[in-house]
């Protein structure tokens, strides 16, 4: 066969004119998408005159995204008389938010500038330049402080706070950086990370500062903390919100009690324990615990029963609140799947080279994981407490 009967193919061409080609169908799709949409809303195509029309088109705005196929440019309608939010839109924020964390995560981790490079074009199709990460980080961060710093427009009736410990790298040496902590339950029963804040420790002065900051936010209706007892917490609640009541956690309070049991002595301890938050009504638990406490003497389990002795009445205290709500407010376990999540995502890290850095990588983990189902599924039927409420049983709002 002749030279000039061989046909030569550029592979690289054909490979960029096939992206193109992707590219260029992915944005008619999504524009055709939003114009539907756009219809749907108004109840009219485009010039259609009815009865049934609920607004008008007056032209459109570009927008960029980002897609696996590359950036392509949306035309997204101006509607007048009706409020055009597309649910394109909408999971681009979502998703954006894990870019965020993606960019943040990489640049804490000490990944190359090249190889960031390299990880955002494969995944998102935009090729992020050496000149651009600094600048990229630093919009991250006013995304997260943002979003940190929003007002609490809702009552929040059940709030939860802890604290996380990281580790910052300070002149060689490593030590301790303190994250604080809130997750609510609003009054419609869904669930809001409200609040994190870098604390030197858990100590009242960081807990103080970080309470008023979300007074100071808006944060109202608090009718109940739960936590892990911590004497700088409860100073820190009582004085900024005095009328509130304090739970303490039951997971910590039972390791507590162990840390003082014999191993042998374990299953039996807490077959006790457990029957304590098993009654009816804080009464019967009450007496339940007095009974315990005996019969831990007896085993010459002294210790043991000064711990709850001293300390049961502060794990009773969702018993003054909706029977149904028991089990989610007796513990603090919603919050410690949180931190059990930012522990998993910051270990790739190692060590921060300050607190911000852990902060902002820790709520930008917050943030995406409240934008999942986490956040957008009802936690609580807040009616039990509304009810509970108008039968005038002794529940202040803080």
């Amino acid at each position: 066969m002749s030279d000039n009967k061989i046909i030569h193919l550029n592979e690289g061409v054909i490979k960029q004119e096939l992206k193109e080609l992707v590219r260029k169908s992915v944005e008619e799709t999504l524009n055709e998408l939003l114009e539907q949409e756009a219809a749907e809303l108004i109840n009219a195509d485009r010039y259609e005159r009815t009865e049934d029309r609920q607004g008008y088109r007056s032209g459109h705005y570009e927008r960029k995204l980002t897609t696996t196929s590359g950036e392509v440019k949306l035309k997204v309608p101006k509607l007048k008389g009706v409020a055009f939010e597309t649910a394109i839109i909408e999971r681009y924020r979502r998703r954006e938010s894990s870019v965020e964390e993606a960019l943040i995560e990489m640049y804490l981790a000490g990944v190359s500038v090249r190889r960031v490079e390299d990880i955002t074009e494969a995944l998102w199709g935009t090729r992020v330049s050496a000149g651009t990460v600094s600048n990229l980080n630093k919009k991250v961060y006013g995304h997260i402080e943002t979003w940190r710093n929003r007002p609490l427009q809702r009552k929040y009736p059940y709030v939860y706070v802890d604290g996380i410990y990281l580790k910052r790298n300070w002149g060689g040496e490593y030590e301790n950086v303190s994250i604080l902590i809130a997750m609510a339950v609003n009054e419609d029963g869904y669930r809001e990370v409200i609040g994190a804040a870098e604390g030197m420790r858990e100590d009242k002065a960081s807990w103080l500062e970080f309470l008023r900051n979300l007074k100071q936010r808006g944060l109202a209706g608090a009718r109940l903390f739960i936590g892990d007892k911590n004497l700088g917490l409860l100073e820190a609640i009582n004085e900024v919100y005095p009328d509130a009541k304090f739970q303490r956690c039951t997971v910590h309070f039972y390791r507590n009690v162990f840390s003082v049991t014999p191993r042998s002595k374990m299953k039996e301890v807490a077959a006790m324990l457990k029957a304590i938050h098993a009654q009816e009504n804080k009464e019967a638990a009450k007496e339940k615990a007095t009974a315990v406490v005996s019969k831990l003497r007896e085993m010459k389990l002294t210790e043991a029963a000064k711990k709850i002795e001293d300390s049961i009445i502060e794990t009773l205290t969702y018993m003054d609140f909706p029977y149904a709500h028991w089990s989610k407010l007796r513990s603090n376990n919603v919050i410690e799947r949180l931190n059990r999540e930012i522990r998993r995502r910051t270990r790739v890290v190692g060590a921060f080279p300050d607190g911000y850095s852990a902060l902002m990588l820790v709520c930008a983990r917050l943030r995406y994981v409240a934008s999942k189902s986490w956040g957008t599924r009802c936690y609580m039927n807040m009616k039990h407490l509304q009810e509970m409420q108008k039968e005038g049983t002794n529940i202040v709002a803080g």
